[in-house]
């Protein structure tokens, strides 16, 4: 088990899921009002890719399995799988899924897919991970993958949240990588973090269109603009942030990709309402 994902909720974990396709919930912490990540069981025939989703959910009122697409947020090699998501009050799956506690269960549909993986991107020498909100899912797991660091030279982390708690699930992950035992030599010197807020003043602020478009990332990293020989780019976040972004990707010269046919630069397309 990852130790330092552990949560202090802690309770009695029944050792066989009882439901059909069912994962028992191991940990559940609330990172604000809006946000909440929990981990739960693997099932040991899953496969699956760093930057991959599943669909998971609940049983609905009717009987009938409420599922969405979610964005596994641990690596491939980790022996449980961690989830992060957004509270809609009065979303169908996640009004119901915010309230889960260990030892419930989930559905998990265990059949992973996705653009945001290594494979989707021609080789090059820096990787930007582009995301707002909870859009940081797939990266939270691509940057706990040694593949990435293998891969890159350097990986720059840009998350953009409202405010400055709900950049705290990246900012923990960012931070708990530099000691962790496997990849921790890996990340030092090469993993570069970037959070920046909308709506609350912090110590960097603006959208990641903006600071791209506008060259301030790249002075505040030292960094040379992208330029389509070296620089690769993964895109999670709202359908308007995906298009938005897109279009400065492109006006760098980077094209975009697919699992079938590597380019310059990836977007996830499945996460454009609840459960992103």
């Amino acid at each position: 088990m990852n130790e330092r994902a552990k949560v202090t909720d802690t309770a009695p974990i029944p050792a066989v899921p009882t439901l059909p396709d069912a994962q028992t919930v191991t940990a559940v912490q609330h990172w604000t009002d809006r946000l909440f990540s929990f981990r739960v069981t693997r099932p040991q025939s899953l496969r699956f890719r760093s930057g991959e989703f599943v669909m998971i959910g609940l049983m609905g009122d009717n009987g009938k399995p409420l599922l969405r697409a979610y964005s596994i947020a641990s690596p491939n090699w980790d022996e449980e799988l961690e989830f992060y998501s957004i509270k809609v009050p009065d979303g169908p799956l996640t009004s119901k899924l915010q309230h889960i506690q260990p030892g419930d269960e989930i559905i998990l549909r265990p059949k992973p897919v996705g653009t945001l993986v290594l494979d989707a991107l021609l080789p090059g020498k820096r990787l930007w991970f582009l995301a707002t909100g909870t859009g940081i899912a797939p990266f939270a797991s691509l940057m706990r993958d040694p593949e990435t660091y293998e891969k890159y030279e350097q990986v720059i982390m840009m998350h953009t949240c409202r405010e400055q708690a709900e950049l705290e699930y990246g900012r923990k992950l960012v931070e708990d990588l530099q000691n962790d035992p496997l990849i921790g030599e890996m990340v030092e010197g090469k993993l570069l973090y970037y959070p920046t807020t909308t709506r609350e003043d912090g110590p960097k602020m603006g959208r990641i269109t903006d600071n791209l478009s506008s060259g301030k990332v790249f002075a505040d990293l030292d960094l040379p603009p992208m330029d389509p020989a070296t620089d690769r780019a993964m895109v999670c976040g709202s359908l308007d942030f995906n298009t938005d972004v897109k279009a400065v990707l492109e006006g760098f010269g980077l094209r975009e990709g697919a699992n079938s046919d590597p380019q310059e630069y990836v977007v996830e397309k499945a996460f454009v309402g609840e459960g992103v």
